[in-house]
């Protein structure tokens, strides 16, 4: 049989010897973590810059893909009431938010009368006034009657699309650096 010094050797240099593998296995995870992280930025410098128009989502059967942007950010041209309108994917808004311009375009005028809403933003409170979009397509994806808010210019840089469309969806997710609708 063993010697008691003998059990006590190898159960020691088993320990040394697994952690040394873990030690070894953790740093190649983390330089995977690392390059897997750095990808998408390496990708978005292929992606046109914020001014200029949204990526177009890649459409499969009812299925829409958007790329992140060089932020970070899911932009995408849709179609509201039939006219072109630019929104980022925000699924932190309860509805779809949009400029006073851009509702103009889309056929909705709200009077100062109709701000009767009251919206918490990063920038305070502000008055925006509720409002029904006939349809919302983003990318062969089409919502009807989705509520939406209409906030001044001032008040939002961008044009949001909530969840006032996106519950409306079979699902919404994000997946590989990439946002997926699917109705």
């Amino acid at each position: 049989m063993f010697s008691r010094e003998h059990i006590g050797i190898c159960p020691m240099r088993q320990i040394m010897l697994l952690a040394a593998a873990l030690l070894v296995l953790g740093g190649v995870v983390a330089r995977f973590a690392d390059k897997s992280a750095s990808q998408p930025a390496v990708q978005a410098s292929n992606v046109k810059s914020a001014t200029a128009a949204a990526p177009q989502p890649a459409v499969s059967g009812r299925t829409a893909t958007i790329p992140r942007d060089s932020r970070g950010h899911f932009q995408v041209d849709g179609n509201v009431n039939g006219r072109l309108v630019g929104f980022m994917v925000d699924t932190g808004a309860s509805v779809i938010a949009m400029r006073e311009s851009d509702a103009a375009k889309v056929g909705i005028r709200p009077v100062p009368r109709d701000y009767t809403a009251t919206v918490s933003t990063a920038n305070g409170t502000i008055k925006a006034a509720r409002a029904e979009f006939n349809s919302v397509e983003i990318g062969g994806i089409r919502v009807y009657n989705v509520a939406g808010l209409v906030l001044p210019d001032e008040a939002l840089k961008e044009n949001l699309l909530g969840l006032s469309f996106l519950s409306r969806l079979r699902r919404f997710e994000y997946a590989n650096g990439k946002m997926v609708l699917e109705q």
